[in-house]
């Protein structure tokens, strides 16, 4: 089987598996990724890590502003004669005529069981709802938001305590092992093609910073769930006297009855240990070394670390 002419479009640290992968297997042509944004303190320009591992490997590199309008790049794309073109988290949407470019289309590397969580963050929500299971959909791309057929699945479980960050690495390599069978497919004629089941839909929408607070009218363990999601970005939070202090370390506490065993013989906050079982939301059960008991609408959570506005992350105690 003869390699296949293909471009890479993508720019997160997810996209390097597969970066990798179509190298080794394939004529990777080109690599597409976003331009160098200012990023750190200093706000010095930063190249996304699949451009900046593009230009180590030599790799023709193009980081267009936009495409629609960038004739120079729709021209490229034209004459490179691209068997298919593979996006692994670019972060755009792609113009028809990048869709119509390549002989085979564009396959997408999406982490989620589509048409689970469709969108920009379905690694996220899908820990902030608990789910015990995920993959990767090798997906053909439309003009839609991920709603084109989907060619190829792969399903992995996901770990109890596991955050967003290390489940994404987890699917960064599950993709590009993906996304290789995939083509082994494609360049035989045998890739089957799923259409999506609209009615079955998820969405999964980017992150905002209000998604990081905590809810304490949940359960213990919703609230530690979207602490794993959210552990790359927002982070966890929640308010104190009009200032947000951010929560760096946050493991579930089961029950609030075993709140109200550890704030026996220790300091408690709002109520007397016995009468842990029946406190409010957000009430503070108990102080102690190994940090702070907080109740939730049912079960409890520890704050272990946390870190004020302006200062260091330390024990809350």
């Amino acid at each position: 089987m003869r390699p296949l002419r293909v471009a890479l479009f993508g720019s997160p640290a997810f996209a390097l598996d597969t970066l990798e992968g179509l190298r080794r297997r394939h004529e990777l042509v080109l690599v597409v990724s976003q331009p160098d944004k200012p990023a750190g303190r200093g706000l010095g320009v930063k190249p996304a890590p699949v451009a900046e591992r593009a230009r180590e490997l030599g790799v023709e590199l193009w980081q267009p502003t936009r495409l629609k309008s960038d004739e120079a790049f729709t021209c490229r794309l034209a004459e490179a004669a691209l068997d298919v073109a593979i996006t692994a988290a670019y972060g755009r949407i792609l113009p028809r005529a990048v869709l119509d470019a390549p002989r085979h289309g564009v396959l997408n590397v999406h982490a989620s069981l589509l048409p689970k969580y469709r969108g920009a963050a379905p690694v996220q929500w899908a820990l902030i709802h608990g789910e015990e299971e995920t993959g990767v959909s090798i997906m053909q791309t439309e003009a839609g938001l991920d709603t084109g057929p989907v060619r190829l699945q792969r399903r992995i479980a996901i770990e109890p305590y596991e955050t967003a960050p290390q489940l994404m690495n987890r699917l960064a390599t599950l993709g590009a092992e993906a996304v290789l069978d995939a083509l082994d497919l494609l360049a035989t004629g045998v890739l089957p093609s799923t259409p999506q089941d609209d009615d079955a839909a998820t969405l999964a929408p980017l992150l905002s910073t209000e998604d990081g607070h905590i809810r304490w009218s949940e359960s213990a363990a919703d609230v530690f769930n979207r602490y794993r999601g959210v552990a790359a970005w927002p982070g966890t939070s929640f308010a104190v006297g009009g200032l947000r202090v951010k929560v760096t370390e946050l493991p579930v506490a089961p029950s609030l009855g075993e709140a109200a065993g550890v704030a026996a013989g220790v300091e408690v906050g709002g109520a007397a240990g016995g009468a842990a079982a029946v406190a409010d939301p957000g009430t503070v059960l108990a102080v102690g070394g190994e940090g702070v008991m907080v109740a939730a609408g049912s079960g409890a959570v520890r704050l272990v670390r946390v870190k004020p506005p302006g200062g260091k992350a330390g024990s809350p105690r």
